[in-house]
């Protein structure tokens, strides 16, 4: 007989139940009830985060050229604006953790502790803090050099030797923004058009509101009337640069397309993309320290190619440091033999692949049309050690990624001088965290 039929008789026993001793308790979220806390800020931060390590930078900046604008003084009316040392430290740490909005940045600066704790109890709203951003890049350029330069006295960075790399960034245009000339010219004539209509509507309109709209109107069709006047300036330079092309590479030049362009950032171009891809684009370029990843010089082009690009860089470094570094390394697409004889004359050695030659002769073999800047270059880069040179310039490698994770991935600004603000941003930002770790690695 089996377990189940022997004890098939018994009675069925019940488990006790729970409400027999009354309903259960448990805690339940209250969340309309209003609490006080006593909050520590400086408790909010770790005494070794980041952010300290920015403000600290910051505290010791001398930015009395930014304070006397400030219209507020003591004794007369007016909302007293955020400290410029504040916006400084705000956009330097959001530029770390990859926040490029405005009003991203200024609800953080309400829900999040550390950006809680840099501001201080000081309101902040996303109109000042996007005016900021771009509003000084003459401050930010002259920071740049600062970092450079104490790290070089402190003797952390070598410039002697750099490294130029490029990388291409996404632009705020849209790729149906471009036009070609014919429709420019009618776009520009449609918003010229739209500007008389609006200031006739203005004149008979009696009401004051609807005076406002219209005029709010129209300032919107003077700023269209001026983009499209841009992108035809634009267009021009394009057709020149081409026209110049065409003696050196005409059956080039007759296989591209009518030029165009934007007609919402003007000064992108549509360039290659890393992936294969043709997109709206600025080429980025930085020239860093080969040793320390600090980034020395920033520059922005509307070029696709990197070809030529080396010796705008050493004319910048020797400008901005007073000095022409020894070694300058490079990858294959920056190659153009008339640098590489100039940079030789003033006694800087480029190291840089030779390109592949299309009758598969060997690229270090010696031309007759090579100057001896060029003909030592070939026998430098043939021989193992300078390969060995040129393989560190691997770490330039390292910031570009950096970059990529802070979120260059697109820019939001539009225009080369906004676009080159803020590639400041990040080179700074850069700099004042990497350099705070050699120094600490120094001491």
């Amino acid at each position: 007989m089996s377990g189940d039929e022997l004890f098939s008789d018994l009675p069925q026993q019940t488990r006790a139940r729970a409400n027999d001793a009354g309903e259960p308790r448990m805690r339940e979220p209250v969340r309309d009830q209003i609490e006080l806390r006593a909050v520590d800020l400086e408790a909010l931060v770790a005494a070794d985060h980041p952010v300290r390590v920015i403000w600290a930078y910051v505290e010791k900046l001398d930015l009395q050229e930014l304070e006397e604008a400030i219209r507020a003084r003591t004794h007369t009316p007016g909302q007293a604006p955020a400290s410029p040392r504040l916006l400084l430290a705000l956009w330097l740490y959001a530029t770390s953790e990859g926040v490029g909005s405005a009003r991203a940045l200024a609800r953080l600066c309400e829900s999040h502790d550390v950006y809680r704790w840099l501001c201080g109890g000081v309101s902040v709203n996303y109109h000042g803090l996007a005016d900021f951003r771009t509003a000084h890049p003459e401050l930010l350029d002259r920071l740049l050099s600062d970092t450079v330069a104490s790290l070089s006295v402190a003797g952390v960075i070598d410039l002697d030797e750099v490294a130029q790399d490029g990388v291409r960034v996404r632009a705020s245009a849209g790729t149906k923004s471009f036009r070609r000339r014919k429709k420019l010219h009618k776009e520009l004539r449609k918003a010229q058009r739209l500007i008389r209509q609006l200031k006739e509507e203005a004149t008979d309109d009696p009401q004051a509101s609807n005076r406002r709209i219209v005029a709010a109107e129209e300032r919107a069709a003077r700023e269209r009337e001026a983009r499209v006047a841009s992108a035809l300036k634009k267009l021009a330079e394009i057709e020149a640069e081409r026209e110049r092309r065409s003696t050196t590479n005409k059956k080039q030049v007759e296989k591209q397309k009518e030029p165009r362009a934007s007609t919402t950032d003007p000064d992108a171009r549509v360039m290659k993309m890393a992936d294969g891809g043709f997109r709206p684009a600025y080429n980025c370029q930085l020239s860093t320290a080969a040793g320390g990843q600090i980034v020395l010089v920033t520059d922005v082009t509307t070029v696709g190619s990197d070809r030529g690009l080396a010796r705008p860089m050493l004319d910048k470094i020797n400008r901005r440091y007073g000095r022409w570094p020894k070694r300058h390394l490079v990858d294959g697409g920056f190659n153009k033999n008339d640098d590489t004889e100039w940079a030789a004359g003033r006694g800087i050695k480029i190291y840089g692949p030779p390109s592949r030659s299309k009758h598969r002769r060997d690229p270090y073999q010696p031309s007759d049309r090579d100057g001896p800047g060029v003909a030592a270059w070939r026998a430098r880069m043939r021989s193992p050690h300078g390969k060995s040179v040129y393989r560190r310039r691997v770490q330039a490698e390292c910031i570009n990624a950096r970059f990529r994770n802070w979120g260059l991935q697109r820019f939001m600004v539009r225009g080369l001088e906004k676009v080159q603000t803020v590639l400041r941003w990040f080179a700074l930002t850069n700099n004042i965290l990497a350099g705070h770790r050699l120094l600490q690695a120094a001491a």
